[in-house]
């Protein structure tokens, strides 16, 4: 298998290194991180070594891959990768860039035995081994055991697959031990994910996207009308923040029993049967970065799968994960529509939201801003960042 050394990686400027200080003391001091972050591209370029070469990135659900040789693509900051389910039935990721010409050997979703190139149809087994390269026989000291796909270590956790592009890297699972206690009821690992969707293009930076997701404050002003059920002032971070946590959550309570982000406010789907009667009146809303949003209710949990394509713009897949129960229901189609619809109103109120944070940003008036106690889980975000900003070795 070949590795290729990365470029002399992206460094930050020291002053915005010293700048996080600001953004990671306590929630009642702390200011808001400097703009720039959010729309310099050689801060993703910074970004691409320091976070996503060396993190836990979220791929999508298990359930794509009920079958051996089944697999998917997916594109994270210019990494295609494949992911498959081996002779073995595991679950393997790899590089999907051929090792001739740099060429992508496959894209979108298949079910195969192996992957062909096509441009010269060098193949590769499911294991990301080179199995063959036509007319080769005359190039000196080729060895095809030297040219497989590079292979990334994988971790399955809740039914959802990571992968890391690091050889060095620690474990997920046991980073994310905070947040294990408040979806073991869920039993995720055994839920159903109908399918989802991926809006493209999306106008904001990722931080931007995170920060909103897991932003309590503006739970019921910007979605007055569809979230008075859980309002802003029932926001709660029920863990303290853990430097060796790979999980950023905080809690949402509802002012009613099996409250719904639909238009009736109720679940429409079955309530998942283990949970109790706490864990009916709250939803939680957790970040595992730099890819996975995941947020729950006591019918259904959901997830945004965040993939930034370029400094201010950001693919975003969005998934539903329901009891399997809620798939013999008659009216699930019917359901699921309503479901999705309740959410997409929340989706384009946010999409105005953070489209308009994104313009502001850039403005040479955009602000180092204060925070309220209600977005405790924006610090614990920026310490997260800050860790592996300032882990990034400097350039020589």
């Amino acid at each position: 298998m070949t590795t290729t050394e990365p470029s002399t990686p992206a460094q930050l400027r020291p002053d915005l290194i010293d700048a996080l200080d600001a953004s990671t003391v306590d929630v009642a001091n702390a200011s808001t991180l400097p703009p720039e972050l959010y729309t310099s591209s050689d801060v993703l370029a910074f970004e691409r070594e320091a976070i996503y070469a060396k993190e836990w990135l979220c791929a999508g659900r298990v359930e794509r891959l009920p079958n051996v040789g089944d697999w998917f693509t997916v594109t994270i900051c210019d990494e295609p990768v494949i992911v498959c389910r081996d002779k073995q039935g595991g679950i393997r990721a790899m590089s999907a860039v051929c090792q001739h010409r740099a060429m992508q050997v496959c894209d979108g979703t298949g079910n195969s035995s192996t992957f062909k190139c096509p441009y010269h149809h060098w193949n590769y087994g499911l294991d990301g081994r080179l199995l063959g390269a036509p007319a080769m026989e005359r190039t000196e000291d080729f060895d095809k055991a030297d040219y497989g796909l590079a292979q990334f270590a994988v971790e399955v956790w809740q039914g959802f697959i990571f992968f890391n592009m690091d050889p060095d890297a620690a474990p997920l699972t046991p980073t994310l031990a905070d947040y294990e206690p408040f979806i073991a009821n869920y039993d995720l690992s055994d839920a159903v994910c109908p399918g989802t969707f991926t809006l493209e293009n999306r106008p904001w930076n990722w931080k931007v996207m995170f920060e909103n997701f897991n932003d309590g404050y503006h739970a019921n002003r910007l979605h007055q009308y569809v979230q008075d059920f859980c309002p802003s002032n029932l926001t709660d971070f029920p863990t303290e923040s853990n430097d060796d946590s790979n999980v950023i959550f905080r809690e949402g309570g509802y002012t009613v029993m099996d409250g719904g982000f639909n238009a009736t406010h109720q679940a429409i789907m079955p309530v998942f049967p283990k949970l109790t009667e706490a864990e009916r009146t709250r939803s939680t809303f957790a970040l595992v970065p730099p890819t996975l949003c995941l947020g729950t209710a006591p019918d259904q949990a959901f997830f945004f799968l965040v993939r930034p394509t370029s400094p201010e713009t950001v693919d975003i897949e969005i998934g539903y994960i329901f009891h399997p129960s809620a798939l013999d229901d008659p009216m699930f189609e019917h359901k699921l529509k309503l479901t999705d619809v309740g959410v997409q109103v929340f989706v384009d109120q946010d999409t105005d939201a953070t489209t308009k944070v994104q313009r502001g940003l850039r403005s040479r008036f955009a602000p180092r801003g204060r925070y309220s106690w209600q977005e405790e889980s924006h610090v614990r975000f920026n310490r997260w960042l800050a860790q592996r900003y300032r882990a990034q070795p400097a350039a020589d």
